[in-house]
């Protein structure tokens, strides 16, 4: 019982974002670990990524691509901007097909720029990314844990497979 109300508790809070986010640093590929299922990735097997590229104009270059079951990869292309001009810049909105866009919110990020956690603040997506391919059991369990310290049902993530693992 005490379980259920402090997850109860949990998904009152609104969902909080990582106080500042250094873009420069935060571009280049990630690896997908873990998600949440969602609509647009269930043709995805595995050998999942996302590539942010910043751009003159201070939006960032997004390309997201995943293997499917038939071996072939198929690639998504989008843009994300700042959700607010005045908000912090860990909150993104994200389009990939105009004029429909999704929230992007880095709720964590390792100091070194090694891993992140992306979700929304419904908490109906989440992700798990990494710069390597693989995330070491101890460390995902320490950003499984920050995911359900935000009221994140952690129990829907699915791993994702990366380079035939």
């Amino acid at each position: 019982m005490l379980i259920l109300a402090m997850a109860a508790a949990g998904e009152s809070r609104p969902v909080e974002v990582v106080p500042s986010v250094d873009l420069n640093r935060y571009q280049g590929t990630w690896y997908e670990i873990a998600r949440f299922p969602n609509r647009f990735q269930r043709k995805c097997q595995g050998d999942t990524t996302a590539t942010y590229t910043l751009r003159p104009d201070g939006k960032v270059t997004v390309v997201n691509r995943c293997r499917e079951e038939s071996g072939s990869f198929n690639t998504a292309t989008g843009t994300a901007r700042l959700a607010s001009k005045d908000g912090p810049n860990a909150k993104l909105k994200v389009t990939f097909f105009w004029p429909f866009s999704g929230d992007y919110w880095i709720i964590g990020l390792d100091p070194g720029y090694r891993w992140a956690l992306v979700g929304d603040p419904a908490r109906k997506y989440l992700w798990i990314l990494s710069r390597e391919p693989r995330m070491d059991d101890a460390e995902y369990q320490r950003v499984v844990d920050l995911a359900r310290g935000q009221g994140f049902d952690v129990s829907r993530l699915l791993r994702t497979k990366q380079g035939g693992a």
